[in-house]
């Protein structure tokens, strides 16, 4: 029995298993397990609005994977073994494995800053979303998002909208929405404008308080604190140190540094998808996104069924197709990019972006259903090129 293990069912995880299910579901000698902490698939690019005191959809993956033949173990994996080929779980369970995806994604970092660990709030899952969404729910007063990446702009527009009555204030080194191009970049400066969002850019945060956020001064700017009841720390993401402490290859944010076909460096029997791997493209290091995280997955089940078969693995390559970010639930900025990331001209703002963009986010689940019954991906993703849509 040759067994495969998936770690992790995020949106790459996720789809790795759906499409080595439906390719392998007819064929002896092959097991396929998942392990994830809960039942519950967590929809990370609606948790934003959870934070915000939203009801989502509560999405299954027994309910999913039913009929698959996909054996799902709860549990969270606190160690992997290669040399072994064994996985612990936190019960101390250890599931054996001949080939292992890893797909545990990464987690805010907190680390960089003295009292972020401590006083700031995160959106690692759905859990510390609604430990957000109660906070803000039973206190009003200020928050202070720190970060102004797409994160950070989605959350703070969407606490804003929901909460009127609090004063938010956006807090980062580079302006939000640096990478869009003018007229996309005006329109989501314009609606953090409308919702009152107050943006504080080119700033160094040097530490976070209990009642605030302490920035660093300059020859010209005084060091002052940003007072706030309540803090989000958006600004960053590592890997989780489960890969550095097994002994895998690590870029130095832990990440699992793959070759062409998504396999480590160190240890080929072992596949790196989404936010846990280092994959480099010819523009550059991929950036975490469930834009590229699926196709990720749905590489590595290509490349895991070619080597089952007796074949190389393909090379995995990808474009970005687009950046899509909410502006609350009336508005929304979609802009379209070259397959490197860099903006096109052509962009979507207002209630046309808001539409295309719930498209995209209520679009992975429904995608896995379609993969699952389908032979082989041909229908749902390219087999050749890049993977864009």
């Amino acid at each position: 029995m040759h067994r495969i293990v998936v770690l992790g069912a995020g949106y790459a995880g996720l789809a790795a298993t759906v499409v080595l299910s439906a390719r392998l579901k007819r064929t002896d000698g092959v097991s396929i397990t998942l392990v994830n902490a809960t039942d519950r698939f967590t929809e990370r690019l609606r948790l934003h609005q959870v934070a915000a005191g939203e009801q989502v959809a509560d999405l299954r993956l027994s309910a999913l994977l039913a009929g698959t033949g996909v054996t799902l173990e709860y549990g969270w994996v606190t160690a992997v073994h290669p040399a072994a080929r064994v996985v612990r779980l936190d019960d101390e369970r250890e599931l054996g494995y001949d080939t292992l995806v890893y797909a545990l994604g990464g987690v805010a970092d907190t680390t960089r800053v003295p009292g972020a660990d401590e006083h700031a709030y995160v959106l690692d899952g759905r859990h510390d979303a609604e430990l957000l969404a109660r906070r803000l729910a039973h206190s009003g007063g200020s928050v202070a998002v720190c970060g102004s990446g797409l994160t950070g702009v989605e959350a703070a527009a969407e606490i804003a909208e929901q909460h009127p009555q609090a004063t938010v204030t956006l807090l980062g080194r580079t302006e939000p929405g640096a990478a869009l191009g003018p007229a996309a970049r005006r329109h989501l400066r314009d609606a953090l404008r409308r919702l009152g969002v107050r943006v504080r850019t080119g700033v160094e945060i040097v530490k976070v308080l209990p009642d605030g956020v302490a920035l660093a001064g300059s020859e010209t700017v005084p060091a002052e604190t940003v007072p706030a009841g309540t803090v989000l720390w958006t600004s960053g993401v590592r890997a989780t140190p489960l890969a550095t402490v097994a002994g895998l290859a690590v870029d130095t944010a832990g990440r699992i540094v793959t070759d062409a076909a998504l396999r480590s460096v160190s240890h080929p029997e072992v596949y790196a998808v989404g936010d846990a791997a280092a994959i480099e493209q010819g523009y550059g290091m991929l950036h975490g996104t469930c834009q590229s995280g699926m196709p990720t997955g749905v590489h590595a089940a290509r490349a895991i069924l070619a080597v089952l078969a007796g074949h190389e693995p393909p090379a995995f390559r990808f474009g970005y197709y687009h950046t899509t970010i909410s502006l609350g639930r009336g508005d929304a900025v979609v802009q379209f990019t070259r397959p490197d990331g860099a903006p096109r001209r052509i962009c979507l703002t207002g209630r046309l972006a808001v539409r295309y963009k719930e498209t995209v986010s209520a679009a992975p689940w429904p995608t896995y259903g379609r993969m699952k019954r389908v032979p082989g991906t041909g229908s749902v993703w390219p087999r050749g090129g890049r993977y864009t849509r």
